[in-house]
């Protein structure tokens, strides 16, 4: 078995302790986990095309974005390493970068459990409950998925009421 496990700022520890509790225990037979964060490059590249076309002739070393494609690169490592030590078994760590719902999908390519959070309203149940990013993964993963929730779930009083009944 071969577990994905899409690591996020605000989800990570949820999606971590659910593979936990879902995965074999290691040993013979392990499953082969594999920890993803993705990193969206469209903030630095919006970075490095406001200085270029404003700011930055004559001066590429004062370039925004390179600060920023450096701290992204070492959030990531950090997010990487302590999900890793959430996890508390061997894990492949692959950190990725481009546009994320796509890359998540790409990396779930072969892959026998995918294991991803909530992202979007945490307050009611429904399909507001999943960001776009999530919601895209979740309708085009290619293996099955586990979709948890980052904190308790609310209750069934946030369901909508049913609709009125006809005329």
């Amino acid at each position: 078995m071969i577990a994905l496990i899409w690591i996020t700022e605000g989800t990570w520890r949820s999606t971590v302790d659910a593979a936990r509790a879902q995965l074999p225990p290691g040993g013979a037979g392990e499953a082969e986990v594999r920890l993803l964060h993705v990193t969206d490059d469209q903030i630095a590249g919006a970075a490095h095309a406001a200085f270029a076309g404003l700011l930055g002739r004559g001066h590429p070393e004062r370039d925004p974005g390179d600060r920023m494609e450096e701290l992204a690169r070492s959030a990531a490592a950090d997010l990487l390493e302590a999900a890793a030590a959430r996890l508390d078994r061997p894990a492949v760590r692959l950190d990725r970068h481009g546009r994320v719902e796509h890359e998540v999908v790409r990396a779930a390519e072969g892959v026998d459990l995918l294991v991803c959070a909530r992202d979007g309203d945490r307050d009611r149940l429904g399909p507001h409950s999943l960001g776009h990013a999530t919601r895209f993964v979740v309708d085009h993963a290619p293996c099955a998925v586990l979709l948890v929730w980052p904190a308790p779930a609310p209750g069934l009083d946030s369901l909508p009421p049913p609709p009125p009944p006809p005329h």
